[in-house]
């Protein structure tokens, strides 16, 4: 207790304001005199290199079918009873995610971004609002290297998230974003910015007609840097000379690799006209025309003597140096080398890009599985991440929300032995059973009418055989007794065995007693 005739002073400290904006750096990189910040590389460059590569489409195409390609799908966030609101807000946003592209479907949307993404590193979505803030549409931009972004800009500004049912208010800097294409610039604002911005000049304002206000943009980026990086970034040189060494044998198939023969004279020259004649043969060898062409050759005695011996006759002799031409295609355990770092860098196994046969059901299984896992679940999630709460978070879905599908993998021979197993100890019931053996088809079970479909099979034969051990009549048997009475049936029944001497029928009937107890806890 402070002393008397003491005052304290009391100071209310803002603590939010502090704790709700980061103290980091922004590095803010200025080109042409702006914010804007300028790409570290010409992006154009990596569509070259994808588009030359022998391995790199293949990588890209996998990413874009198993992550987007089983579509999208709306799912219960818990697993509680069904009520009127939570159908509602299934149907509204089954709508939504239907209606988000009139041209091509909502999955084949997320295809191209993760397509451009794999390309380029980061790609892009313009996302529409209505007059009430709902996002209704969202159009890939597929000029993705005419895109530049600035560093977030101060000021700060205060944005609700709905979490729950509840909006919880944060503090936040957003970029800007502009396009330049042939010539004309036009200014986004990022996803999420509540301020009106002019599409025209990149400025912020009140009074901005509706035509020129500008939309928004949602960027996808691999890794933290400004553009993103592509994640095959390591292998840019790999496949650079892996595309010179299939021009190198390109060019081989075309022109030979070196000269096939070498001529040879002695005691002699070629004349001036075999010599152009030869010339005109190698200049003209290219191509089928010349695969079966002959020349004949003539030499002269290149001494002048004037004796009287006798003069060497001039030899011609043609080398053959067939046995050093190329006999099949170059650099082949270098292409086959970058093409296994490529696909390390993808974190993709070689069934995926369609280079091997040598596989049976459990390695393939085994592939699929792992990659499942390390690779395609992750990146799915990542994705309805963004939906949910970037596109769709303005509508403030409380039961809902959208995921994207995937292959069910399951091996079969796996799943029996582990089904034969559970059976015996009791643990599959017959609705279960035919759950699962309908979901193997690809079809939807109904549950059997009645309380019997819900008990384990072997925990039903125990109970029939009890049953009919205590004289039950079959037409009885339909009707299965309650735990309790079946418990007290069993007791009498082996009271009376006890009684009539019936030891090894007292024994059989405690053991079926002592297997139910255990089985449904009698």
């Amino acid at each position: 207790m402070p002393k008397k005739g003491r005052q304290v002073e009391a100071k209310l400290i803002k603590s939010i304001e502090k704790a709700a904006t980061p103290n980091q750096v922004q590095s803010k990189v200025s080109a042409a005199g702006d914010d804007f910040i300028s790409h570290p590389t010409d992006l154009r460059g990596f569509k070259t290199l994808v588009s030359n590569s022998t391995i790199l489409p293949q990588c890209v195409r996998a990413y874009k079918n198993n992550i987007a390609g089983f579509g999208i799908g709306v799912r219960y966030k818990n697993d509680e009873t069904e009520t009127s609101e939570m159908k509602a807000e299934w149907a509204r946003m089954a709508e939504v995610l239907q209606l988000l592209n009139m041209d091509q479907d909502t999955k084949e949307v997320f295809e191209d971004v993760i397509e451009a993404r794999e390309i380029y590193g980061i790609s892009y979505l313009e996302v529409i609002r209505n007059l009430a803030g709902e996002v209704v549409g969202v159009e890939f931009i597929r000029q993705t290297p005419t895109i530049q972004k600035t560093s977030p800009l101060d000021p700060h500004i205060e944005v609700g998230h709905s979490v729950n049912g509840r909006t919880e208010t944060r503090l936040k800097r957003f970029a800007k974003y502009r396009q330049q294409h042939n010539g004309k610039t036009v200014y986004f604002k990022e996803i999420g910015d509540p301020r009106v911005m002019d599409n025209r000049d990149g400025a912020y304002g009140e009074s901005i007609p509706l035509e020129y206000q500008a939309n928004e943009i949602l960027e996808f980026a691999i890794g933290v840097e400004t553009y993103g990086e592509v994640r095959w970034i390591g292998q840019v040189l790999g496949a650079d000379g892996a595309r010179s060494a299939e021009a190198l044998n390109n060019r081989y198939f075309k022109e030979g690799r070196h000269t096939p023969m070498m001529i040879m004279v002695k005691n002699g020259t070629l004349t001036d006209d075999s010599f152009e004649k030869l010339q005109e043969y190698v200049a003209g060898v290219k191509g089928e025309s010349g695969q079966h062409a002959f020349i004949v050759l003539e030499a002269v005695n290149m001494d002048a003597r004037t004796d009287m011996d006798a003069e060497p006759a001039p030899e011609i002799q043609i080398v053959n140096m067939a046995s050093m031409l190329q006999k099949d295609e170059l650099f082949q355990d270098y292409q086959d080398n970058h093409r296994r770092r490529v696909q390390s860098a993808f974190q993709l196994p070689d069934l995926y890009v369609g280079y091997t046969m040598d596989f049976n059901r459990a390695t393939a299984m085994a592939a699929m599985e792992i990659t499942e896992q390390q690779v395609f679940q992750p990146e799915r999630a990542s994705l309805a991440w963004a939906i949910n709460n970037k596109l769709l978070g303005g509508y403030g879905f409380r039961h809902v929300e959208a995921f994207f599908l995937e292959p069910e993998i399951s091996n079969i021979d796996d799943m029996v032995k582990l089904f034969s197993v559970a059976a015996r100890a009791g643990g599959i019931t017959p609705n279960k059973a035919k759950e699962i053996a309908y979901k193997a088809l690809g079809e939807t079970a109904e549950p059997y009418n009645g309380d019997w479909g819900d008990v384990p099979f072997e925990a039903r034969k125990l109970a029939l055989a009890a049953q009919t051990a205590m004289g039950l009549m079959p037409a009885e048997l339909t009707a299965a007794p309650s735990d309790d009475a079946l418990n007290e049936q069993l007791t009498l029944q082996i009271a009376k065995a006890v009684e009539h001497n019936d030891g090894e029928i007292a024994l059989v009937l405690k053991e079926i007693r002592n297997l139910l107890r255990d089985q449904e806890g009698l």
